[in-house]
């Protein structure tokens, strides 16, 4: 389903993606691309793919930038992390080392499910950048409220996971919507 779904939108967004590649090579000043080490499933870095919203020695985000993140275009180039296997289309989003790969104890799970473009936990925190912005000290923030919350999220999604939920957060993804996770995963 995942390969079948990857390919698909590789096709359909072929000519887009070429001219957000640009776009992004354009704006800042760059190759368009961005990889970083992500920690995979079982806890193997695997290179991630995204359209470059920053420039390298810069942290300015100009305006196309900003379309690119605001609409999640920059996540696109992920269809191929799907292709290769080291993606999924729904799982936890995949994170630097540092996070994931040091959980413990029945949270590890997590690292058993291929991690995903979107997600229950992403979707919840799909403005994180904005809610870190607020605080006075955004990464332990992050280590102390986001992290653990998204943790807790993603363990749900691990023994919730089923076909109908996967199309369900497809589906609220694609249309732009937020989720009340709550109420998310109760049958």
């Amino acid at each position: 389903m995942d390969v079948l779904g990857a390919l698909l939108g590789l096709i359909i967004m072929a000519l887009p993606a070429m001219a957000l590649w640009l776009g992004a090579a354009v704006s800042t000043h760059s190759g368009g691309m961005f990889m970083q080490k992500r920690i995979g499933r079982w806890g193997i870095p695997f290179t991630i793919y995204k359209f470059r919203t920053m420039g390298k020695d810069s942290y300015i985000i100009n305006t196309f930038s900003a379309f690119l993140r605001r609409n999640k275009l920059d996540e696109l180039p992920q269809l191929w992390n799907v292709l290769k296997g080291d993606m999924s289309i729904v799982g936890p989003r995949p994170d630097i080392p540092g996070y994931y790969d040091m959980l413990i104890g029945e949270n590890r799970k997590i690292l058993e499910l291929r991690p995903g473009i979107t997600g229950p936990a992403s979707l919840k925190y799909s403005n994180e950048d904005q809610i870190l912005l607020l605080q006075e000290n955004p990464m332990e923030y992050n280590d102390t409220v986001i992290f653990p919350d998204k943790v807790k999220i993603n363990l749900q999604y691990y023994k919730k996971q089923n076909f109908w939920l996967d199309i369900k957060i497809i589906y609220i993804t694609l249309s732009g919507g937020k989720c009340n996770i709550d109420n998310f995963f109760k049958d």
